[in-house]
């Protein structure tokens, strides 16, 4: 072990990796909840998506722990989860098998970007702005599906062509209903936790909320808490081989831009999702350092631990697919693991093991209703708004991409969308501004497919 994970090299002992290790788990043991909620509105068992939860979960971090020896654990990722759901499969309207085969090819694509320079040129390419934006659009999305899901918003009815007078604002909710009333103590309870700093406060938000639910009559006790359904993976794992599926989703000429377009806009979320991950943690804690973060950028092939962690990321991403679930990230919260002073690899071995050990109670995680999770997704996306910090709201050719993407992307409820607007509106800028060479041709290229996209959407093509 001290040979493999260099313990002392990395000034750590077992029984701190064992602490950290633990410590991660517990900050993101919400996602064992919040992701088959999520994934199971497409009409995805929710039993299945649990275990291929937990299988793709251990899978990927194992993986981090063994090629790349840091202490990041991956999971399917919040906002990559909404984006299948309610753009892929609702929005676009994909089959949910459809939508795994787009993940799957995702992480394929990953996988060789990043054993190339490719990855790291798209890095490049897109301005720190835009990447901030959409980090932080993501997060207000999210949040928005949690309020959603909380059920503290009223609607009023829309129609077809909104007029300047129409009545599509949305107000708050009356609270006379158990499940709202639920999801308001749960919002409160992790606040309180989170402003006290104690650990793991979403899974016990989660916890608290779920046994306001029981009492409140919103949930119900299993009758079998050990009832075994590890044997549901089968219904979601390995679904996207066939019709619906890869054999579908090409299959008409209307689909095909719109796929792409997805395939595109998952490997762009999750590349910033990751590369945002590993930069902000480890800078501080050393893990990465200042070679890595320039092997990033002008090497190619697997010359720093921060290469071999992109690429266990990546496999990662189509392993997950594989066993039913969404794209899979390195997590934000292995921070929270970090800081109790995890440094290697083994860290991430003992947060897979404590994953493992709730494969068994799966009939138990399944009683907790949407009401009980979604205070967590507004939590997640008040996490996520930190990234509109950095960026340049005060320089207007900044500012007007950015926003836009924010704002089209919460308010069409539609991910790719925002993404879209924020590179058009960018390249609009650059060029007005006489700016034009600033501009990379990736994001002219990407630019350019997003409008046909529209075009043809606009013409009733697709």
């Amino acid at each position: 072990m001290e040979k493999f994970f260099k313990l002392k090299q990395h000034r750590t002992n077992v029984k701190t990796e064992l602490v950290a290790g633990a410590t991660t788990f517990f900050t993101m043991a919400y996602i064992i909840f919040v992701n088959p909620s999520i994934l199971s509105e497409t009409g995805m068992s929710w039993y299945g998506v649990f275990v291929a939860t937990i299988i793709a979960t251990v899978v990927g971090t194992l993986i981090m722990a063994l090629v790349a020896n840091v202490p990041y654990a991956v999971a399917p990722g919040m906002g990559l989860n909404a984006f299948f759901t309610y753009t892929v499969c609702f929005g676009l309207g994909f089959a949910w098998q459809e939508a795994l085969a787009m993940v799957f090819i995702c992480g394929i694509i990953n996988i060789i970007i990043t054993v190339t320079k490719i990855r790291k040129i798209i890095i490049k390419a897109i301005p720190k702005s835009l990447q901030l934006a959409i980090g932080g659009s993501i997060g207000l999305f999210i949040a928005y599906i949690g309020i959603k899901n909380a059920g503290f918003l009223n609607y009023a009815g829309t129609v077809e062509g909104l007029t300047p007078g129409a009545d599509i604002v949305p107000a708050l909710a009356h609270f006379s209903s158990a499940g709202s009333i639920v999801a308001l103590c749960g919002l409160v309870i992790i606040v309180i936790l989170m402003l006290l700093k104690v650990k793991g406060a979403m899974l016990i938000g989660i916890v608290c909320s779920t046994i306001i639910a029981l009492f409140a009559g919103v949930a119900e006790w299993p009758a079998n808490i050990f009832e075994n359904r590890i044997g549901d993976v089968r219904d979601v794992a390995f679904a996207f081989f066939g019709s619906p599926g890869l054999g579908s989703m090409f299959s008409e000429a209307s689909k095909i831009l719109p796929a792409i377009i997805v395939i595109f806009a998952f490997s762009l979320t999750d590349t910033f999702d990751t590369v945002g991950t590993f930069i902000g943690t480890g800078r501080r804690s050393g893990i990465f350092d200042e070679k890595d973060e320039k092997a990033l950028s002008e090497s190619s092939g697997f010359k720093s631990k921060m290469d071999k962690a992109l690429f266990a990321d990546a496999t990662a991403t189509s392993i997950g697919a594989l066993f039913g679930t969404s794209n899979t990230t390195s997590y934000i919260e292995s921070a929270a693991g970090i800081n109790a002073g995890g440094r290697t690899g083994l860290t991430s071995v003992f947060t897979a093991l404590l994953f493992i050990l709730c494969l068994p109670f799966a009939a138990l995680f399944g009683m907790v209703p949407a009401q009980a999770t979604a205070p967590a997704l507004i939590i997640v996306g008040i996490l996520m708004a930190d990234s509109f910090v950095g960026v340049k709201w005060n320089e207007i050719e900044e500012a007007i991409p950015a926003f836009l993407t924010v704002l089209i992307m919460a308010f069409a409820y539609n991910i790719s969308y925002g993404i879209a607007a924020g590179f058009i509106f960018y390249c609009i800028a650059k060029i007005v501004k006489g700016k034009s060479k600033e501009v990379h041709p990736i994001i002219y290229a990407s630019t350019a497919l997003f409008i046909v996209y529209f075009v043809v959407m606009g013409l009733g093509v697709i």
